[in-house]
């Protein structure tokens, strides 16, 4: 055909059918109660950067939560959980002076975990905690080692280093001894893990499973809904969760800085909840049950009125895409607004959603001593930067920065009045809050939360304040920088 030019019809059909794409999910960010702050951001990148803004959405911005891509129901220890926190739930509404005293207080708390996630309150247990990735390192290896029937190990990120390769002798140790050896790890995460290490691992009888394959080729590749949870739980009575990854730089912090960081490691009936946690996610990976573990036990009624003072009470609250509602989120929202005289937190990411942030302003302005530890130096430029643009929204209210100098804080945790405190997986930040799978221990206890804070109080000697007509005077260059970072900011 005379004046036909194919190569032009080829872009004005590629051009129609990314206006086509475009079209639809701008329609989905508007119409499907998304966050608007987030649509507004993306519909934006979608119209300025023509194909990039899509395939950015397609692999970082879709929330799977309403759709229900992860669903995991029918798993018994599911229903059992879900039948025992309705009967917890029962007793608190239906029996006012149930709960001891230093838990009354904390009622809304406990029944906001009980609603939202099912997590059944826990009352025999002990903890110890370890501020340093050595000493976790340390004591989880040691109790690996003495497993008599089963190792439960999930880690977001697996290196194939000193660390990497000591844990993997022995866990095939282990597994030849005839201890049942389960390992997740998350496939965007571990990303540099050679196939030889798994191999290895299989061949000793270790079963061992990535979380969510990553395949760039596929729309499927979503790499906001990663398992970002670090658990361990050996022969089902005693756990370890927080923060520390199995590689060189969470022990020592390899050869960039040092590394400050906090796992809680727990013996008694919440483990059992660290066990659930682990076995939803192994039965979403390989659609099986364990069926050599031990069996999954509870003792009833947890909330009698004979409890015995010097045990710990504790609920463990795992949130995902799975999730009917983004539950770590709103476990830190509540427990902010629950404090009463101070709150510390550490984080090495701070990038709030509007709720948190107007929380903390709320507790700061109401009188309460809201402390917040992040990193000086920086593992992600981009993310550091937008974290510091938090800080000014907050000076002025009252809450008070610290630059932690002595290393990389990785750690995650908040604790409330000495009384009540977090610790887990979970960052103050977008993705770890509405997307990533996370767990966390709400701990209620005036001995492990005031541990908590006599840390934090220790670190301040190694932190440097930040005092407001000092961080108005910083370098005009590193106010671009967050500036800009804060743009993106939602999409983090």
């Amino acid at each position: 055909m005379a004046g036909f030019n194919f190569s032009s019809w080829v872009s004005l059909m590629l051009y129609l059918f990314y206006l086509g794409l475009a079209l639809y999910f701008i329609y989905d960010l508007i119409f499907k109660k998304h966050n608007p702050v987030k649509s507004l951001t993306w519909i934006v990148l979608m119209l300025m950067l023509p194909y990039v803004g899509l395939i950015l959405y397609l692999y970082f911005g879709r929330d799977f939560r309403k759709t229900k891509m992860y669903s995991r129901k029918g798993l018994h220890d599911e229903k059992l959980k879900k039948e025992l926190s309705e009967r917890q739930i029962e007793q608190l509404n239906e029996a006012s002076g149930i709960l001891p005293q230093e838990l009354a207080s904390y009622k809304k708390l406990i029944l906001l975990a009980l609603n939202s996630s099912k997590s059944i309150l826990t009352e025999h247990n002990s903890t110890e905690i370890y501020f340093t990735g050595k000493d976790a390192l340390l004591a989880m290896y040691q109790s690996a080692s003495q497993a008599r029937h089963h190792i439960h190990l999930q880690s977001f990120i697996i290196e194939n280093d000193a660390v990497g390769t000591r844990w993997k002798d022995l866990l095939i140790e282990k597994a030849r001894n005839g201890v049942d050896v389960c390992v997740i790890y998350d496939d965007f995460g571990s990303w540099h893990l050679p196939r030889s290490f798994i191999k290895d691992l299989k061949e000793a009888g270790v079963h061992i499973e990535p979380f969510g394959k990553v395949r760039f080729a596929g729309l499927r590749a979503m790499i906001n809904y990663r398992n970002h949870r670090k658990l361990l739980i050996v022969d089902g009575e005693e756990g370890f969760l927080g923060g520390i990854n199995i590689a060189d730089r969470y022990y020592d912090g390899g050869d960039s800085f040092e590394w400050r960081d906090t796992q809680l490691r727990i013996r008694g009936e919440a483990v059992k909840q660290l066990e659930s946690s682990f076995l939803m996610d192994w039965y979403f990976i390989t659609h099986k049950n364990l069926r050599r573990r031990k069996p999954y036990r509870y003792q009833l009624p947890y909330l009698a009125e004979d409890s015995v003072p010097e045990t710990c009470f504790m609920q463990i609250v795992s949130s995902g895409p799975d999730s009917d509602w983004a539950d770590i989120m709103q476990l830190y929202l509540t427990i902010i607004t629950e404090a009463r005289e101070r709150i510390s937190i550490t984080t090495p990411y701070f990038i709030p959603n509007e709720s948190i942030l107007n929380a903390l302003k709320t507790a700061a302005l109401g009188g309460v001593e809201v402390r917040i530890m992040l990193p000086e130096e920086a593992d992600t430029l981009f993310v550091h930067y937008a974290s510091l643009s938090y800080v000014n929204d907050l000076l002025d209210t009252g809450v008070k920065f610290y630059l932690y100098t002595k290393g990389f804080i990785h750690s995650k945790t908040i604790s409330i009045d000495g009384k009540c405190c977090v610790i887990g997986s979970a960052n103050m930040d977008n993705r770890s809050l509405e997307h990533h799978f996370e767990v966390g221990a709400v701990v209620y206890n005036p001995g492990v939360s005031s541990e908590l804070e006599r840390k934090f109080d220790s670190d301040l000697k190694n932190s440097r304040l930040i005092v407001s007509k000092d961080w108005e005077k910083r370098p005009f260059r590193q106010k671009i920088y967050e500036q800009l970072t804060r743009l993106l900011s939602p999409l983090l």
